[in-house]
């Protein structure tokens, strides 16, 4: 009698397992991401019961960097009955979500999908879209500065002249800075060449300076944590590589984050919960690197609770 019933118990926790899903994970920008993105998610669906070979099958294609061979991925797995896709990046998550209205369609990684056109705004779409944002919610990213500067108020920010990407997220950052009492000081560049120069018309003007994924500035990183350094300025990066060249830390979602909770979202949708009724999520916990000597450099100190708080600490 117990065999049967741990048997019911286990369909009623996952009433698809008799039936095996398709997830097909679509990739199209650099593999290794997208890769990274698939392990993810089928680490994320085994914890939560559903393993591949137990009522999981998990397909997966990698198009690089071209819009007709997403389109042309993302036309296949609707043709094989994916049960759900999971698209990693803007352009595979725009030729599955043009590619099918019906199956569910995960974006992963995709820093402003309503920009993107993959929803109508940033709640519950209505539609068979969801998925897992790209970076921080910008009052987080304040919020993880002050634990690392406590009393920061003043926020300094350098950026390239007409990179999009940048000029959102300092709009972001001021619209939660207007609601946390932080002021955002951004110093647009032309050129890296330009960078260090930039960084030196902050001194004295903020508590801290933080530094965006802008490819213009990353170029002279190392000229900002010179200024930082002879100013004694704590710096912070959200980058992965900051902290391991002279910013005091850095914090950022990596493609595990992003892969384990889509692919717990993932699970959701088979269990019934509907795509249109889940609004775009955001890694709850980031990736936190601290180097106390590069801290030190710049007149700050890490706390034992930020020390513990941390992914990785440099030695």
């Amino acid at each position: 009698m117990i065999a049967p019933l741990l048997a019911l118990c286990a369909v009623l926790a996952f009433p698809a397992a008799a039936q095996q899903k398709l997830v097909s994970i679509l990739g199209a920008g650099p593999e290794q991401s997208a890769v990274t993105v698939r392990d993810a998610v089928r680490d994320a669906m085994k914890a939560g019961g559903l393993a591949e070979g137990k009522g999981l099958r998990i397909q997966f294609a990698n198009a690089g960097a071209g819009d007709d061979a997403a389109r042309r991925g993302a036309r296949k797995f609707v043709n094989d009955r994916s049960d759900v896709i999971i698209a990693v990046g803007r352009t595979a998550a725009r030729a599955a979500v043009e590619a099918t209205h019906l199956i569910p369609v995960i974006f992963v990684g995709v820093d402003d999908p309503v920009e993107a056109g993959l929803i109508p705004s940033m709640a519950p779409s209505g539609t068979n879209v969801a998925g897992v944002m790209g970076h921080l919610p910008a009052a987080r990213q304040i919020e993880l500065i002050r634990q690392l500067v406590p009393g920061a108020r003043r926020i300094g920010i350098l950026y390239g002249l007409g990179q999009a990407e940048s000029l959102r997220d300092i709009r972001q950052l001021q619209d939660a800075g207007a609601k946390t009492a932080a002021v955002i000081l951004d110093v647009a560049v032309a050129r890296p060449v330009d960078v260090g120069s930039a960084a030196r018309s902050l001194i004295n003007k903020v508590d801290v300076l933080f530094t965006l994924v802008d490819p213009v500035v990353a170029r002279s990183f190392a000229a900002v944590v010179k200024v930082a350094n002879d100013a004694r300025i704590p710096l912070v990066a959200s980058d992965p590589a900051g902290a391991a060249s002279g910013a005091m830390a850095s914090f950022f979602v990596s493609d595990r984050d992003l892969g384990l909770q889509s692919g717990r979202m993932a699970l959701r949708i088979l269990r019934g919960v509907r795509p249109g009724g889940i609004a775009p999520e955001f890694v709850s916990r980031p990736q936190f690197i601290v180097n106390p000597a590069a801290a030190g450099k710049q007149g700050a100190t890490l706390s034992e609770s930020v020390l513990k708080a941390s992914t990785q600490v440099l030695r």
